[in-house]
């Protein structure tokens, strides 16, 4: 008799069938509520992406819950301390999306400092001539400061260097790695980029906030493809019209999609793109094979290619 798989967001159309294949699958999209999820008792593993949450509710809901799989890197949507605690194996993708998020924040960091979102907006408005008032800069020679030197934090570093920049970096962590280390507060006061690549647990304030835009040199440009809770946003708005950031610009917000915020986003010096930067064609499937994969070797029994099983004493532990 197949197990029973709950999936409770779309997957890729190859991880897809290779699920059909071997287990019985469940969807619950758009979500129901908790009320209605009885059946869910002989539900033996979950499979979810970024948006919806795997709670203290839905676990207690899956008596025969063997594991929970995240098709992506955060695990902020999932409760790791109720999966601990019913010995639940939870799993990610680590390391699955470091290139094409750090493609993205290159990507941000290029529009921003040339201004190039503005650039096609008015060609495409037919007003060449704004030409004339161009007033772009350029990558090379620029300090960026990474903050969190993770799988994305190094690959950023990586691509920075190739564009003829000086990497610094901040870390909870010193890591073994070719670059300086400095103390949060001294890193912001050099840099003339800054990009955010470091987790966002529940419960914790912004890393980003009114004193920390107070150290930044005038015309620093913030880049956050991490968490968009990072940042304290009504301190981001008052750097932005107090002339204190030369932009902004990110992949995520603190709530997503943004209901509140039209100032923010209005702004010319801000870029925001819809927490796109791990939805290119090749990452996406990678993900959701990597999780699929690693879920039903969990239900056959077989763990030993799997790439790494959580828990909430090493989650706590390891912040970077």
């Amino acid at each position: 008799m197949k197990k029973t798989v709950l999936l409770l967001e779309t997957i890729a159309d190859e991880a897809l069938a290779l699920l059909t294949d071997q287990v019985d699958i469940l969807t619950r999209y758009p979500s129901e509520h908790i009320e209605e999820i009885t059946k869910y008792q002989h539900v033996r593993a979950i499979i979810t992406r970024g948006k919806e949450r795997v709670d203290q509710s839905l676990i207690h809901a899956c008596p025969n819950l063997e594991v929970i799989a995240r098709c992506g890197v955060g695990l902020d949507n999932i409760d790791v301390a109720a999966a601990t605690s019913r010995g639940i194996k939870v799993v990610n993708t680590p390391g699955a999306n470091a290139s094409t998020v750090a493609e993205h924040t290159l990507a941000l960091m290029l529009m921003s400092i040339r201004d190039l979102y503005q650039a096609v907006r008015q060609v495409k408005e037919g007003n060449w001539n704004w030409r004339n008032s161009y007033a772009g800069d350029e990558l090379a020679g620029k300090t960026l400061g990474i903050i969190g030197m993770g799988n994305i934090g190094k690959r950023v570093a990586i691509l920075a260097e190739a564009f003829s920049m000086r990497v610094l970096y901040w870390s909870r962590n010193e890591q073994e790695v070719p670059y300086s280390y400095l103390p949060l507060e001294k890193l912001l006061k050099q840099c003339d980029l800054i990009s955010l690549h470091v987790p966002f647990p529940a419960g914790s304030t912004a890393l980003i906030g009114t004193a920390q835009f107070a150290l930044m040199k005038p015309g620093t440009y913030l880049i956050n493809t991490a968490r968009g809770g990072l940042v304290d946003h009504r301190a981001l708005l008052e750097a932005l019209e107090g002339q204190r950031l030369g932009g902004f610009a990110a992949d995520v917000l603190p709530e997503l999609p943004p209901t509140l915020g039209k100032a923010l986003l209005a702004n010319p010096k801000v870029l925001v793109t819809p927490h796109a930067g791990s939805l290119t064609k090749t990452t996406y499937r990678q993900m959701c094979l990597l999780a699929v994969n690693d879920v039903l070797a969990i239900l056959h029994g077989d763990e030993y290619n799997i790439q790494h099983i959580f828990n909430y004493q090493e989650l706590t532990a390891s912040r970077d």
